[in-house]
């Protein structure tokens, strides 16, 4: 039997400075006994609940299920353990398969080395009862395991989530620094929007603001495009229990007012891939998109502003966006009175280059970016 059939307890990862938004999702999705850690979030489920996280959950990045945990201060051990493993009960030799490792503080400190021990014993443990062993796979394997060793005591869990959750799959083409989807979809919940207001992305990209904004309004599961999950692999998965609990959520789903969400950039070929990837979920082609500059927007009228501006740190170019970002904050404050921007500085210097008194921040990052989520009430 392995660890999480006998307590019903998984591990959420969740990006840094998220976690309190995660323990909410987890909650409203059927999860129990919630405790937030550093980049994660232990919880409790049973099998429709953790389904139905697992198909639905926006800011986490992935679930894990425990397989076994126990002391290890050495890879000779960490390797020995490893093999006594039922691997065969998880997935067979036809199929690929990824070990992925984080070690802190531990003897072991190589985390690609640990890592590559699990890996090992995985191969030799099929090789030694079949004769044959299956394939690893790095970018898109049938199964992943996650090694998580910290101060010694090691767990092996089995990726739930069949890959990172921040790949919705509706992002078929994609501009220049795109924002991860996970993160989108936690600034979408963090600005409370409920559909009351127009929401408008007047920087909009590649759309992936957008997408989330249409996933969250018309109730879109986050795994709605997915066609298989690490779930499946788990020996008591149930596929009735499963079908029964996609077609609730997938109930669940409405269909987007014309007009209420909209996009517009000064690049006709940002508009091409955000209409695309609009148009890869329900209801996408009711968002309106228009190859518009910002500086060329008549007014915006008691609406919902949400942007991630270019930045000179990802772009590679720190030319001009002082300049860029005191021109939006005008706009912002000449043009948009009565609405309420939220606006993503992958940047944090360039905050004070808008020239707008905000109402909070949040600090939120994208990938190795200490960005912040900044509010602004227009008046």
């Amino acid at each position: 039997m392995f660890s999480y059939q006998k307590n019903d307890r998984f591990f959420a990862q969740i990006s840094d400075g998220l976690e309190s938004l995660g323990c909410d999702e987890l909650v409203e999705l059927g999860g129990r006994d919630v405790v937030p850690t550093y980049r994660g979030i232990y919880f409790s489920a049973d099998a429709a609940d953790l389904y139905r996280i697992t198909y639905s959950v926006r800011a986490i990045t992935r679930i894990l299920a425990p397989l076994i945990t126990f002391d290890c201060h050495s890879t000779k051990y960490l390797y020995k353990t490893a093999m006594a493993i039922p691997w065969a009960d998880l997935f067979g030799l036809d199929e690929t398969f990824s070990v992925s490792a984080n070690v802190s503080h531990s003897l072991i400190r190589h985390s690609q080395y640990a890592a590559l021990c699990v890996k090992d014993a995985i191969v030799d443990s099929f090789r030694d009862r079949f004769g044959s062993r299956p394939n690893v796979e790095k970018i898109n394997p049938d199964i992943a395991f996650n090694l998580h060793l910290f101060k010694d005591t090691a767990t092996i869990h089995l990726d739930l989530s069949g890959g990172s959750l921040h790949r919705r799959g509706y992002r078929k083409e994609s501009g220049d620094a795109p924002m991860q989807e996970t993160l989108a979809g936690a600034i979408i919940r963090l600005t409370g929007w409920n559909g009351e207001t127009p929401l408008i992305d007047p920087l909009c990209g590649s759309g992936t603001l957008l997408c989330e904004a249409l996933m969250h309004y018309c109730r879109i599961p986050s795994g709605y495009l997915r066609n298989r999950f690490g779930f499946m692999h788990l020996p008591d998965y149930d596929p009735a229990l499963w079908t029964e609990v996609k077609k609730e959520a997938d109930g669940k789903m409405r269909i987007l007012p014309q007009g209420l969400i909209s996009g517009s950039d000064r690049s006709s070929g940002a508009i091409s891939s955000a209409r695309k990837n609009c148009r890869t979920l329900p209801s996408g082609e009711r968002v309106s998109l228009e190859k518009r500059a910002f500086q060329d927007i008549d007014r915006v009228f008691d609406a919902t502003l949400v942007c991630n501006p270019p930045y000179g740190i990802r772009m590679g170019n720190n030319q001009h966006m002082a300049g860029f970002m005191k021109e939006f904050g005008d706009f912002l404050k000449q043009r948009c009175t009565g609405s309420t921007a939220y606006i993503y500085f992958g940047n944090r210097e360039l905050i004070k280059s808008l020239g707008l008194r905000s109402s909070w921040k949040i600090p939120l990052k994208n990938g190795p970016l200490d960005g912040r989520l900044v509010k602004y009430e227009l008046y």
